[in-house]
């Protein structure tokens, strides 16, 4: 979200961040005129409002020199104004909604070292602040080398006997997956080491939130309004006792009900409106929408929302292991065998809430978080900073940590690290007050730490051995009681 104030200053430099990214709705002069039809509105009710006061008062002159004629003349003209101070108001609410609309599907400015491109193609790998290929080869685990063709990992599950696609398309259709006996737990093993990673060494706190969230926590993480069709909804039930006693009382007015012995009745005093009762439906399933969260950055931010904080609580670190659903829409045909992409999975997430002069080294700190998991269950992978085509709708710049999946003789996406800057929290009113007094609004940055089930993919394909076996990373041994191998069936 912008503030209308700094694009009315800076046209030219707002058009000019957005030209690499894809698919910006309005320009800076179309926002411009939106807001100066919203200025134009609230300047009539004014105008309309002070009017009548004066108008009001002159009545009351009128009245006390019982100048009957004139105080009636005023008076007709006061109702008159009320009219259009009412018509006015409502074209100042539909000016001022359409400008909050336009500006909430406006992505996130990119920052001046993003590299400007059209789409992946035009990512570039990252070394760090002051790295090279040489420094960064000696930091990462190697490349494994094998004597024979690398399986991809739902060869070796299936052969394993312990991932089914077939039961999970029986239980819930397509993009799902039912693990079994070791390779369950290997999943379990992973997400609970990276949690503590992150909790005992990398300084975060950890969190168990919600996994249903209200639309203005989407909101707020920038998920609504442009990308709903990627979420699941769902809905509270619809029963009048369940419903918030404000929403009760209308739901009785709009549909000419009223309440006798504990039933409810036609109310033969009242006029059933067809209209005002559809328009309360809407009403009634956007209140009572939940939606299952795509990640557990949605709540986690969101525990800032509409509060101010000192700058003594910041940096505030926060981390979470919780299933994540997302529809995949638009995905269709893309990375259909395998876990790669699921409607269910689950994740290790990482939000940072910070000053915004502190908030490009958190950035870094959180990547090398990231890292550190990959290092420590020694996958070879690799670090790209996204370009402006291919970076999310919020963010201000993306590290993706790409692991390399050998029986796809390719690297793939096992996390992505972005800084919002100020993004969120304007969504969200999240702010801090500085060591001055002065309140402003935080910096919000979130990242995987990592995908687990992309972190199961990395172990099995990177562990794998010729006889159908899976060795089990050092650090994961504890979580699997001393288990070093999850075996062949036989």
């Amino acid at each position: 979200m912008f503030d209308i104030n700094w694009i009315k200053a800076n046209p030219a430099a707002f058009d000019a961040a957005l030209a690499g990214r894809k698919n910006v709705p309005f320009t800076a002069a179309q926002l411009l005129e939106m807001d100066e039809s919203r200025r134009t509105a609230i300047a009539a009710v004014e105008e309309a409002q002070a009017k009548r006061n004066a108008l009001s008062k002159q009545i009351g002159q009128a009245k006390a020199q019982k100048d009957d004629a004139k105080a009636q003349a005023l008076m007709d003209e006061v109702a008159h104004l009320k009219d259009v101070v009412q018509s006015g108001e409502a074209a100042r609410k539909e000016a001022e909604d359409k400008l909050r609309q336009a500006l909430s599907v406006i992505p996130n400015l990119p920052l001046a070292e993003v590299p400007r491109g059209n789409d992946e193609s035009d990512n570039v790998e990252y070394f760090g602040r002051n790295g090279s290929p040489e420094t960064a080869a000696k930091n990462r685990p190697a490349k494994p080398s094998f004597g024979y063709r690398p399986r991809e990992h739902f060869e070796t599950g299936e052969a394993l006997g312990q991932m089914d696609f077939e039961v999970a398309a029986k239980l819930s259709g397509a993009r799902f997956v039912v693990l079994k006996s070791h390779l369950a737990r290997l999943e379990r093993a992973i997400g609970q080491f990276m949690l503590d990673l992150h909790v005992d060494e990398h300084g975060y706190t950890e969190v168990q939130p919600p996994l249903l969230v209200k639309d203005d926590a989407l909101y707020g993480t920038n998920q609504l309004p442009k990308f709903e069709q990627d979420l699941f909804k769902t809905h509270k039930s619809r029963a009048l006792a369940d419903l918030d006693p404000k929403l009760a009382s209308q739901f009785k007015e709009v549909a000419a009900l009223k309440e006798v012995d504990g039933t409810l009745v036609a109310d033969e005093n009242a006029t059933f409106d067809r209209a005002r009762s559809e328009e309360w439906l809407q009403q009634a399933e956007k209140a009572n929408a939940l939606y299952l969260i795509p990640t557990a950055e949605v709540p986690l931010t969101n525990m800032v929302r509409e509060s101010i904080l000192s700058e003594e609580q910041l940096p505030m670190r926060l981390t979470a292991l919780t299933p994540c659903f997302r529809s995949e829409a638009g995905s269709a045909g893309r990375d259909t065998r395998g876990m790669l992409r699921q409607h269910q999975f689950n994740k290790v997430e990482m939000v940072a809430i910070t000053t915004p002069e502190a908030s490009g080294d958190e950035h870094e700190k959180m990547l090398s978080d990231a890292e550190d998991v990959l290092r420590q269950l020694g996958i070879h992978y690799r670090v790209m900073m996204l370009s402006t085509g291919d970076m999310g709708f919020g963010a201000q710049k993306t590290y993706d940590l790409e692991a390399w999946l050998p029986g796809q003789d390719t690297y793939r996406e096992i996390s992505s690290v972005s800084v919002c800057g100020d993004f969120q929290a304007r969504r969200m009113d999240a702010r801090y007050r500085d060591k001055d007094g002065k309140v402003r609004h935080v910096h919000t940055l979130n990242g995987s730490g990592v995908a687990v089930g992309r972190a199961l993919i990395a172990v099995m394909e990177n562990y794998q051995q010729e006889d159908g076996s899976v060795l089990i990373p050092e650090v994961l041994q504890p979580y699997m009681k001393g288990l070093k191998t999850i075996g062949a069936r036989s």
